[in-house]
Parts: structure tokens; sequence; C-alpha cells
């Protein structure tokens, strides 16, 4: 035990943080630390407190603490008590998936690596917390990769007859070769009820031509590009090409995937769309028509399916059957005709193709406040190209998606102007059309943004008088299946896990792994408890009972095979069945060959709280035989301002706790004791424990009767009275 005998008269060098006359401690307020929150204690007993050494003299377990890392790096006098007093420090937030996640699911280790670099310099460990939990998540990013797929049609009106197709008689089209048969599937297409191409290849197939489908003639008009498009998928990996005749070279390698010319394309379980454009010098000359064969033949034993609906060829330089009373409804290279009239100075700003709908570019827009009742606080602008006619129908359509749940509404700028409803918004995209009649004043459309704070992209708007359905064909929405996005959450799994574990491989040696697993009558969470948070994903949701065993497993797989492995959940001590549940929940994973080392349980305690029940929580745990860790424990009062007889009372609790973790947790499964929070400090109490007095320091960072009870406790004796000397009264 690191605990120490105190010489005589020596004060903590702590008290240079408060100040004492002849009667009693002053207390005073501190701009710099809030209003103070503890009532007056005795000279004596402060005196007292102040000659004890600093809380990890006494004890040989890890003595940890649940730190802000912002209030950390920036508060000095935070940072010096943390350094003196703890051996292991816990990132409240910055370490969560929620805090390290962008929207795109890249990990910023900025910030943590930082951090554990002025730990490591300071002498102190650091706890990973958390790696799996259903909240503090990036919960926007983890739902858009499970998200429906919406995918842009064509870009315009279909110059290719596909009747024979959808009427299953396949007139004008051609099997040339149909290896193992060419047929029209009903329902399997890529939207319910559609219909599908059916191309199977056969055993000895190996040359593309050896399953062919041939198109009608298109008819083309000299000096004009073409868009091809369509929707394919096979049983098992596939390839395929298109090739021509109309064209000058029959055979041409194409830039399928944006990464450069190929022969062919690659196809697999997943819907793909192959959308590719045809220049006007790619005809040959005098050429008034063009027919595509569909070149399946080169992997024997292969089942594609065509999309029959999403099959198309569009005239790019047709004149549009809709006129566009917005200049730039594309986006495709800048955002000219836009502008702020309302919002940040950085709301308005250009989008790559990485977010556009479709195309190289997008309008993005950033909200930063909600004001659901005032929605122009966040307002973009467009001039129309002429001014709207009186009576007349109009249609304005959109595609729009947001990082989060979101909120959109459209007006117009004029005499009179129109104001669309909210429409809600998510992070897939969505087509919002909007239809009224003109009053003769409409000049321009406006984008209202301000009802929910959150970052927006817009693309592809249209306004237009009448319908706009003689544009472009709509976009498709392509529902993910259930075993589809377990499969796309598992994987999310492993790659966090895996950058976590093996980016901190060589600076963090503990983890909390799974954390709160466990509802209070001691059943698994499942993700149907309906919360609703904006920052909540269940991963057990998606990977049901077993994600905990995957968990453990990936973070052994990608850490060191020494790493502490802990499963952390709170109010065991209050409910015994939830922590029977988590005892159980334990052995399960076990049995499916995940390792763990150790459990943590929170104790987010108060003075009212069972004590019978926090020595058998500890009975309990200590019969499970693992590492037992007190992973958060602070002691709430019920107020900002204590009286002195609660401050004894916290100092009791605290005391109490360690006590019996000492007495039923046998010293080779002690792995420690972490403490939640440093002070009283409004700084650290802005989201946790807001007006409560939970810690150890007070809001001056000034020892409290607390610091004495833990102190005590760790000791195990009352340290105090090997103190000599006279104390003041």
């Amino acid at each position: 035990m690191k605990y120490k005998y105190i010489i005589p008269i020596i004060a903590s060098s702590l008290m240079i943080l408060g100040s004492c006359d002849d009667n009693l401690m002053e207390w005073e307020k501190d701009p710099e630390h809030g209003a103070i929150t503890g009532a007056e204690l005795p000279l004596e007993l402060v005196e007292k407190i102040s000659r004890y050494e600093t809380l990890k003299t006494y004890t040989d377990f890890v003595l940890g603490n649940g730190i802000g890392t912002d209030l950390y790096m920036s508060d000095a006098a935070y940072r010096k008590l943390v350094n003196e007093n703890f051996d292991e420090v816990t990132p409240g937030y910055a370490m969560k998936h929620g805090a390290m996640v962008n929207s795109k699911g890249e990990i910023n280790f900025t910030t943590m690596d930082a951090f554990i670099a002025a730990t490591k310099s300071a002498g102190l460990s650091v706890f990973g917390h958390t790696l799996v939990w259903h909240s503090n998540q990036n919960a926007s990013y983890l739902n858009s990769i499970i998200a429906p797929t919406v995918i842009p049609g064509s870009s315009g009106a279909n110059a290719m007859d596909i009747a024979g197709l959808k009427n299953g008689t396949f007139s004008n089209w051609s099997r040339n070769n149909p290896g193992q048969g060419i047929t029209i599937v009903d329902n399997a297409g890529l939207t319910a009820n559609s219909k599908a191409v059916q191309l199977i290849s056969s055993a000895s197939s190996a040359n593309y031509w050896s399953l062919q489908l041939t198109s009608p003639s298109v008819p083309v008009v000299a000096g004009h590009s073409y868009e091809v498009s369509f929707y394919i998928k096979s049983d098992q990996a596939g390839k395929g090409r298109i090739s021509f005749s109309g064209l000058t070279n029959g055979y041409p390698w194409i830039n399928w995937d944006g990464t450069g010319g190929a022969e062919a394309f690659m196809t697999g379980s997943q819907w793909k769309q192959i959308k590719f454009t045809l220049n006007a010098n790619d005809f040959a000359v005098g050429s008034n028509s063009l027919q595509l064969n569909f070149d399946l033949g080169s992997v024997p034993n292969v089942t594609y399916l065509i999309d029959v609906n999403t099959l198309a060829v569009t005239d790019l330089d047709a004149t549009p059957t809709v006129v566009n009373l917005v200049a730039n409804g594309t986006f495709n290279t800048d955002i000219n005709g836009w502008a702020k009239y309302n919002g940040a100075d950085d709301a308005l700003s250009f989008a790559g193709a990485a977010n556009a709908y479709e195309g190289n570019g997008a309008m993005k827009v950033v909200n930063a406040t909600t004001d659901a009742a005032n929605q122009w606080k966040t307002q973009i602008h467009a001039d129309f190209t002429s001014v709207m006619t009186l009576d007349k129908d109009y249609t304005i359509s959109y595609m729009i998606r947001s990082e989060a749940a979101g909120s959109v509404r459209c007006s117009t700028t004029g005499t009179s102007a129109h104001y669309q409803g909210d429409q809600t918004t998510s992070t897939t995209w969505k087509l919002v059309e909007w239809k009224f009649k003109g009053n003769g004043t409409e000049t321009g459309l406006n984008f209202d943004l301000g009802g929910a704070a959150g970052t927006y992209y817009i693309d592809n708007v249209v306004v237009t008088s009448g319908d706009s359905s003689g544009g472009p064909t709509a976009p498709v929405t392509i529902e993910k299946t259930d075993a589809e996005k377990t499969i796309i959450i598992g994987k999310s799994m492993e790659d966090w896990i895996s950058k976590m574990m093996t980016h901190y491989k060589t600076s963090v040696f503990a983890w909390d792994v799974v954390n709160e697993p466990m509802k209070e009558d001691g059943t698994l969470r499942t993700g149907n408890e309906g919360d609703t948070a904006a920052d909540y994903f269940s991963w057990a949701k998606y990977l049901g009972k077993d994600f905990a065993v995957t968990a453990f497993k990936l973070a052994r797989q990608y850490g060191n095979s020494t790493d502490k492995l802990f499963i952390n959940d709170y109010n065991l001590e209050s409910s015994l069945s939830k922590c029977d549940g988590l005892i159980e929940y334990v052995k399960y994973i076990e049995s499916k060959g995940a390792t763990i080392d150790g459990i943590g349980t929170q104790m987010h305690i108060s003075l009212t709280t069972d004590k019978g029940k926090i020595a058998q929580m500890f009975q309990k745990l200590a019969a499970s035989g693992k590492l037992i860790k007190i992973s958060e424990l602070d002691i709430r009062l019920g107020t900002n301002a204590p009286t002195v007889a609660q401050q004894a009372a916290q100092a009791e609790m605290y005391q109490y706790v360690i006590d019996m973790y000492k007495k039923h947790i046998p010293a080779a499964q002690q792995y420690g004791i972490t403490i939640w929070g440093v002070s009283d400090s409004v700084k650290e109490h802005e989201f946790w424990l807001p007006d409560e007095s939970p810690n150890l320091w007070d809001a001056n960072y000034v020892r409290k009767h607390a610091y004495k009870g833990t102190a005590d406790g760790l000791a195990g004796k009352d340290v105090s009275k090997d103190f000599s000397g006279e104390l003041k009264k």
C-alpha cells in the first residue's frame, strides 16, 4: 500500500486554491470556476483534509478519474489535480463513436492523440471508453449506411423501345446467343412488381458473345450525345460488356466505374447501375441509329437480371421537354445563381460529387440553430429566369438529404408569396415536389432551412410549368433487407473496433468494449426500447444477442493479447436482477468463444442508495471470478449548495463504497476504482448532473469532506488519526 505518514503541520499544496483565517475557512467566488457550492466546514476538519496526501498515495490498485478532455487540456488547475491524484483517466466523451466518427465513417484521431500524449507525459494511463454502446454514437452515419439507396434514373426521356420486354414477347429484341436461357421474370426487378430480363450463361460459356441480347435500333441525331443506363445484378460474381452497331468502335472500353476505361463491368448480388455517355464523335459518320448488344457470356453458370424499367437510351442534346425557371439547378460545376439571403456567413457552399445526388456537385447549406417557427432565418435564394404567369400551374421539384433528421420548406418571392409545408429530411436522398398556381408576381425561389439545425445537400432543382414528368425518369429507391443490414452493420463494427484497437495498440491497454447492454429487469437490450435520441443507435438491433460476442472477439483480435477488456453497466447496486443478468450475459459471451477480463459497475449513486444492496452486488460480482472495477463512481446530494451534514454523509458514503469493494472483492480481482469527475464546477456539470455536488473537490477545486472519506476508504483507516501537532479549532 502506498500510504505514507504525514509530517506534522505540512499542508497540501492544493491549499493555494482556498484560504482560511483563525475562525472559518473563507469561501469566495472564483470567476474561473463558478459559484461556491459547499457549506462552511469547521476549521479543524479543513486543516485535517489539507494535510492528506494525494489520493493515489493510499492504494495499490488503479485509481482512475473520468474527465473531460477539453478541460484537461485547457485548465491548468484541473489538470494539476488529475495528474497528482490519479493513475488512470477515462475520457468522458471524446473517445466515443459519436465524437470520433464523421458523416462519412472516417475516424478523426487528432483530439485523442493529443490527449493521450499529454496524459502519458504526466505518467497517466488511459482507459478506453467506449467501443460499443447504444448512446453517443454517430447515429446519423450508421443509419445512413443502412438507409434505402436512392438512385438517379436516366437523364431524360427514353428513346429505346422496351415494350417487347414489358409484355414478355421480346418484340424487336433479339436473343442471338441464349446460353441456358433468356426470359422475362415477373417481380424480379429493382422495385416491387417490376419485371427483369433473366440471362443464364452456359456451363461452357467463355466468350462475351456466348450470351447475347440485342436491342431494337434506336434512332439518333447527328451531332448529339446519348446516355445509356440500366440496372443489373447476378447470383454470383459476373462480368459483362456492351458492344454496339452504329459507332466508329463497336467494342469501346468505357469508364464504367469512374476509375478509368475498361472492356467490361463487374456484377454481383447487389443491384448496380450501369450508366455512361456516348459522345457525338463516337458515332460513325452518317449513322442515324444505334443498337446495343448485352454481352454476358464470359463467365459460365452465372444468372443475370436486368431491370426492364430502367433500360434507357437518352438524347442528352434533345430540346428539353421541361423548361426550368432556375438557371442552375444541377450544380455540376458551381452554385452560381444562388445566394444566401439569411443565415450564417458560411451557410451556403458548393459540395463536390461525393455529396451530390448525381453529377459533379450539389448545393450545401448549414443551419446552425433550430427555430421551427422561423424557417426563413437560414434562407437560400435564386431568381427565376422569368416571372410566373397568373393562374398557370407550376411544379417545383428537388432532391434533398441531410446529415441528420431535418426539415425544409420552400417559398417564393414576389408581391404575394407561396409557402410550402414543412418537409422532413433524412440521410437518404428524397424527391420533393410542390405544386401551386401562379399569381403572376413570383420572381424567385427560396429554400428555408432554419427550422432544424443541420447540414443539408440539395440537387436537381427544377421549376417548371405544369408537371415535371416529361423530364428525366424518376429516381429509384431500393430498400435493404434485414440480412443486408446485418452484414453492413457488422462490417461497420469491425471497421470501428479494428481501427481504434490498432491505432491505440501501443498506448491504451484497458477498454470498455461493451457499455450498458442490460435493461433494468436483467434482460438484454434489443434496440426496441423506443429511444429517440439523436445519438442513439443499437448495434444489438441489427447484430442480435451476439453483438457483444463479436465486439469482444474483434477487440481481442486487433488489440494486444494482454489488454484488459471490460463489459460495463449501471444501477447494478440498485437492481440486483440487472447485476445477475449481466453476469449471465458474460457467461453467454464466453460460451461463444470470446473472452472478457472484467466487469465494470458504474455506481452513480446518492445518499439514499441501499447499502445492503451495494454489499450484495459486490458479493455477486466477486463470485463471477472476473476483474471488478468501479467505473464511474459519484454520489449525488440533490443540491449544488450542500450543508455540512450532507457533506459528511457524502464522505461516509464514499468511504462505505470503497470499504465494501475491498471487503468483498478479492485482491486478485480488484482492478481499481474510477471517480467520475473532479469537481463541482459548473464547467464539469453542464450536461452531467447540473445543479449538483457529487465530487471530491468543490467548485473552486478545494478538497471537500468527501476527499477525506475517499482517502480513508482507500487507506483502510482514518488517516488523520496519525497526524501530530495541534489543529486549529
